[in-house]
Formats: C-alpha cells, sequence, structure tokens
C-alpha cells in the first residue's frame, strides 16, 4: 500500500542511493553508447583519450557529461574565429552563429558543415537530440528547436568540449 510515510521512505532511499553512486548510468552513460557503431577518423583508447583530454574534458567528451552552466569562458567569448573540438581540433562553430541563449552554455544557430553529427538521446528519461564530434565522436552537447532564425535551432555546447582561436586580424 502506497502511503505519504511509505512514499517519503521509498524517495529518501532512492536519493540517498543516487547521492552515494549506487546507480552511476542512471545519471551518465558513454558518449559512445549511442554512435559506438560508428567509425570515426580519430579513434583512441581509452587510455590515450585520458592522456589527452582533462578529467573534466573526458567526463563531458567520453562520458557524455555536463558542466555546470556559466561555468565555461566560452560562454563569454564574443571574438570572431571558431570553435573547435577539444578532442581532436576538428572546427565546429564560426562566431558569426554564436548568440545569447541565456542557458549558461554557448550557443549556435548553425554547426559549421560536415562538423557535427546527431544521434537520439533517451538519458535521464528525455529524448533529445545529442551532438557529437563529426571526426571522433565526442559528446558536445544537444539542440533544441528553440534558437533563433534563420535556423530556429540552438545547438547548446559544453564550453568544455571546444577550443577556441580567434581569427588573425
Amino acid at each position: 500500500m502506497i502511503n505519504r510515510r511509505n512514499f517519503l521512505l521509498g524517495s529518501c532511499t532512492v536519493s540517498a542511493a543516487a547521492a552515494l553512486g549506487l546507480f552511476p548510468t542512471l545519471f551518465t552513460r558513454k558518449a559512445d553508447a549511442q554512435v559506438q557503431t560508428e567509425r570515426f577518423e580519430v579513434s583512441l583508447t581509452d587510455a590515450q583519450w585520458h592522456q589527452r583530454l582533462s578529467e573534466a574534458q573526458y567526463y563531458i567528451l567520453r562520458e557524455a557529461g555536463t558542466e555546470h552552466p556559466y561555468s565555461s569562458p566560452l560562454n563569454d567569448e564574443h571574438r570572431v574565429g571558431e570553435f573547435a573540438c577539444a578532442g581532436c581540433s576538428l572546427a565546429l562553430f564560426s562566431s558569426a552563429t554564436k548568440f545569447d541563449s541565456h542557458t549558461g552554455w554557448p550557443s549556435f544557430w548553425q554547426p559549421l558543415s560536415n562538423a557535427a553529427l546527431t544521434s537520439r538521446d533517451t538519458s535521464l528519461g528525455m529524448v533529445r537530440d545529442e551532438v557529437h564530434c563529426r571526426r571522433c565522436g565526442g559528446h558536445l552537447g544537444h539542440v533544441f528547436d528553440d534558437g533563433p532564425p534563420p535556423t530556429g535551432q540552438r545547438y547548446c555546447m559544453n564550453g568544455l568540449a571546444m577550443t577556441f582561436t580567434p581569427k588573425a586580424m
């Protein structure tokens, strides 16, 4: 029988288990899980990815993690230049397509041609379109249909998944 007491006890038990990390796959997943059947130009071992990336970058690019909103310096990057994949250096976005979405993550209305791929992400009980790097398969963020013209799309990216190179004047 479900009553308020049993509901609260069950909720507390699930919350405690989650806080202790007993359900890690409920809250994180490997980025490669949905794109593992694809072959990428840049394909490294797990150890090589750990050597190449910081722990935070590894968490985002290889485990499909998300950085805290407003934590990336790239959110406030307004110079002319290109944003590239932190995993393989593939140019992903032009600064000409960047806009302030007020979400706390760098946002763009369009990737560069042949730079990003999408796949269906059903983690966390939601259905979203994950964006990953075409060359290495690294998780970049998600794309939503609430962006500005001309595309109406919002590519909501993790700043740690990218690097920025200003255009030489």
